[in-house]
C-alpha cells in the first residue's frame, strides 16, 4: 500500500472515531440536561407495569375464588360462607346463582330482590319469572311493554292464555298478534290461535 492510500484510511477511521465521540458527547449532554424527567418516565413505566401485574394477579385470585365458592354452593346451598365469598368477590355471579335458586325453588322472595340487579339480563328475567310464578297478569302485561324483554313472547303467550281462560277470546287474539313471525314461539301461537281460541 502507498503512502498516500494509508494516509486516507487513516483520516477515514480518524473521521469516523470523531463523529462517534460527537454522537457520544451530543447523548451524554442530553442525558445530564434531561436526567430527571428520563429517571421518572423510567420510574413511571416500571409503576405501570408493576401495577398492571398486581392487579391481573388481584383480578385473576379473585375470579379462582368466586368460582370455588360458586363450587361449594352448587355442592351445599346452605353455606354462608362461600355464599358471603361469592357475594363480595362477584356480585353478578351472586346474582345469577341467586336467580337460578329462586326459579328452582319457585321462590318469589329471592326473584323480587334480584329486580334491581346489575348483572346482565339478571332482573329482566327476575321479574319475568317473578310474574309467572305469581300469576300476576297485570305484571305480565307490563313486562311484554318492557323494552328489550328477553321473555316477551312468552309473557304475550302467557297472558292470551290466561285471557282464553276467561274467555276473552278478542283480547287473547290481539295478545297472539303481536308474536312476530321470526319468534321462535311464532308456531306456537299460531297454534293456539287456531285451536284455542274460537
Amino acid at each position: 500500500m502507498s503512502l498516500k492510500e494509508n494516509m486516507e484510511a487513516l483520516k477515514e477511521e480518524l473521521s469516523s472515531e470523531e463523529k462517534f465521540f460527537e454522537s457520544a458527547i451530543r447523548t451524554e449532554r442530553f442525558v445530564k440536561r434531561y436526567q430527571k424527567p428520563l429517571m421518572a418516565a423510567v420510574a413511571a413505566s416500571l409503576l405501570a407495569v408493576g401495577g398492571a401485574i398486581g392487579y391481573q394477579s388481584y383480578t385473576t385470585a379473585k375470579i379462582e375464588s368466586s368460582n370455588a365458592a360458586l363450587n361449594l354452593l352448587l355442592a351445599n346451598p346452605a353455606d354462608t360462607k362461600a355464599e358471603q365469598t361469592l357475594k363480595n368477590d362477584n356480585p353478578k355471579l351472586y346474582d345469577l346463582w341467586k336467580l337460578s335458586r329462586g326459579i328452582a325453588q319457585n321462590d318469589v322472595t329471592i326473584l323480587e330482590g334480584l329486580k334491581n340487579s346489575q348483572a346482565f339480563g339478571v332482573a329482566d328475567i327476575a321479574s319475568y319469572e317473578s310474574a309467572a310464578i305469581k300469576g300476576d297478569t297485570k305484571a305480565l302485561e307490563n313486562y311484554t311493554k318492557q323494552q328489550g324483554a328477553l321473555y316477551k313472547d312468552l309473557a304475550l303467550l302467557e297472558t292470551a292464555v290466561g285471557e282464553i281462560n276467561k274467555g276473552n277470546t278478542k283480547a287473547a287474539n290481539e295478545k297472539i298478534a303481536l308474536i312476530g313471525e321470526n319468534s321462535p314461539l311464532y308456531q306456537v301461537a299460531q297454534s293456539l290461535s287456531h285451536y284455542g281460541v274460537k
